[in-house]
């Protein structure tokens, strides 16, 4: 099942990179985890300004229950992804702490296009979509293509890995739990 899963979010994520179509990620409410992988997986993203986007797999222990041992390689993208659209120091703070994050604040750093009232999303994600259909649509596919060149090399030398590990670091809290349990101590 695992396979499948991390398959299936590399292809989702090399799809999206190769499709010749733009994507607009429209985000009307918190994005976390995969679902902050689809949105930087986007061309353009729009997003509720009181959205938030994070990837928390490392910060799981600090949710009450879990327990501070606990969290996971974000191998869904975010560790392929992050390193794309911050630099360095940036992203991996993204990663290994994973701090919730408001649209407000990522649009002021540039990393998303825009973060709207939430009653204008719909009308700005419109507007763009009515933009893109204006222009020509082998000018288009052509240049997403080319502007996702690096992007596509990139995916293809680390989305595998950061899958494989994420399994791995989930097998290994699952491991952990079970020694826990059946300890004889």
């Amino acid at each position: 099942g695992a396979w499948l899963t991390f398959t299936g979010i590399v292809r989702t994520h090399m799809t999206m990179a190769e499709m010749e179509k733009p994507i607009i990620a429209k985000v009307n409410g918190n994005a976390i985890g995969f679902g902050a992988s689809l949105v930087f997986s986007s061309d353009l993203i729009v997003a509720s300004r009181e959205a938030c986007i994070a990837h928390m797999h490392l910060s799981m222990g600090e949710i009450e229950g879990v327990g501070p041992e606990y969290g996971l390689v974000p191998g869904d993208g975010g560790v392929a992804l992050m390193p794309l659209y911050m630099s360095p120091p940036k992203a991996k703070e993204w990663l290994m702490l994973g701090p919730l994050v408001n649209a407000g604040e990522l649009a002021e750093q540039g990393l998303i296009n825009y973060a709207v009232a939430p009653e204008d999303l719909d009308a700005k994600v419109d507007a763009l979509c009515e933009k893109l259909l204006r222009r020509s649509a082998f000018a288009l596919a052509w240049t997403k293509r080319v502007a996702n060149r690096r992007d596509v090399q990139h995916l293809n030398m680390t989305l595998d890995a950061g899958a494989a590990y994420e399994m791995a670091s989930a097998l290994q809290n699952e491991r952990a739990k079970i020694k826990d349990h059946f300890s004889l101590e």
